[in-house]
């Protein structure tokens, strides 16, 4: 199966033999270079400048929500999104284990830590069910209407679920607990540009959504962030976070607290509108090449991830579900030794050092995904 799998890669993208095949690469086919040019030109290539505003016109767009916020990169935005919530040092943050570390870190820059409940198998995120029993069992509404933590006597703060490779979890049903346990929802949205849960696109179902821009990713403009939000006060502390808080004064420098120098800079949004504007493109190619997974593993008889019930996803990075640890390092060593890029899921985080003491439920099903789950090449095609 390796073999015929390593084949069917270098056929899918019409490489050469020798060729390497990498994981994900990103596709400059158009305006990128003129809007680049043009920003150069301007002069304004900080963090002030037009192609920042339209950036954030666009994604506000897209996402369909009234306000998106430019940050530097998904891990700041998701920082100073948990800071708006109301994060502070000491309170917990639900968060699943089988996640990229951006999210831990982020709770953990507001001086809070992850605690961790089970994904599951089909949307690959943070499980509802699980999530909801949680809550039941072992947290209560005290009488300021913090919800609190049984064992530990801490408050939880907020709920930040991801969206694995682009597959949305079931955010409507996350949203519904939150909501009535009083904890903020911020969904982590870095990987699933594009992707859609019941009609609705990700990130805009709870208190903000926050999208990553790295240079993997489907759209990309080096690196790079956006906040979304419904919330008018929300955006505009953001705004004023990100750049470094600073008060409206036509020529006074005043600072009223501790802000952040975490906004976009123009010249890396004039990248980003070029790329923004072919996301359409990306988003169908990107499609057919999972469908072309999908059939050519499915009559293998190997176990293809697909998007879940409900959903329409980006498939940012496609995977595969294999046997065992044994057979997926098998897999692992064959494919890249044969100049396929293929990756492990990520370690769990609770498995981390810096995280192994936080509190957890029990993970079984993150555990079992993590033996079998292997990254493929997910690049959109050359045209």
């Amino acid at each position: 199966m390796f073999e015929q799998f390593v084949a069917f890669v270098r056929e899918l993208y019409r490489v050469q033999p020798e060729e390497f095949i990498p994981l994900h690469v990103p596709r400059f086919w158009g305006n990128e270079k003129k809007y680049v040019l043009d920003c150069i030109d301007s002069t304004f290539v900080s963090s002030v400048g037009e192609y920042v505003n339209r950036f954030e016109r666009m994604m506000a767009e897209i996402a369909g929500t009234k306000y998106a916020v430019a940050t530097v990169n998904g891990t700041n935005g998701l920082q100073v999104a948990l800071r708006i919530a109301g994060v502070v040092p000491g309170d917990l943050v639900v968060t699943q284990p089988l996640t990229f570390i951006a999210t831990c870190n982020a709770i953990r820059y507001q001086g809070a830590d992850p605690l961790f409940v089970d994904v599951d198998e089909s949307t690959l995120g943070l499980s509802a069910a699980k999530l909801e029993s949680f809550f039941e069992e072992v947290t209560y509404l005290n009488n300021q209407g913090e919800c609190i933590h049984q064992a530990s006597g801490k408050r939880i703060a907020a709920c930040v679920p991801m969206h694995t490779f682009g597959h949305p979890v079931e955010i409507d049903t996350i949203a519904s607990i939150c909501q009535k346990n009083q904890v903020p929802l911020i969904e982590d949205s870095a990987e699933s540009l594009g992707s859609y849960y019941r009609n609705q696109h990700t990130g805009t179902f709870g208190l903000a959504g926050v999208f990553s821009f790295n240079g993997n990713k489907t759209v990309t403009c080096g690196g790079g962030g956006a906040i979304v939000t419904n919330d008018e006060v929300l955006a505009a502390k953001a705004k004023y976070l990100t750049t470094q808080a600073k008060v409206p004064h036509a020529w006074e420098y005043v600072h009223d607290e501790i802000g952040y120098n975490y906004r976009l800079p123009n010249i890396n949004a004039a990248l980003a509108c070029a790329q923004l504007e072919q996301l359409p493109l990306f988003l169908s190619r990107k499609r057919e090449v999972a469908e072309s997974y999908g059939q050519y593993l499915t009559s293998l008889g190997q176990n293809f991830v697909r998007e879940p019930e409900a959903a329409a996803s980006n498939y940012w990075l496609n995977a595969i579900l294999l046997r065992d640890r044994e057979e997926r390092e098998s897999f692992l060593e064959y494919t890249n030794k044969s100049g396929v890029m293929t990756r492990p899921v990520w370690q769990l985080m609770h498995h981390l050092p810096m995280f192994k003491n936080c509190l957890r439920e029990d993970v079984v099903v993150a555990e079992k995904l993590a033996d079998r789950l292997v990254n493929i090449p997910s690049s959109v095609p050359e045209n």
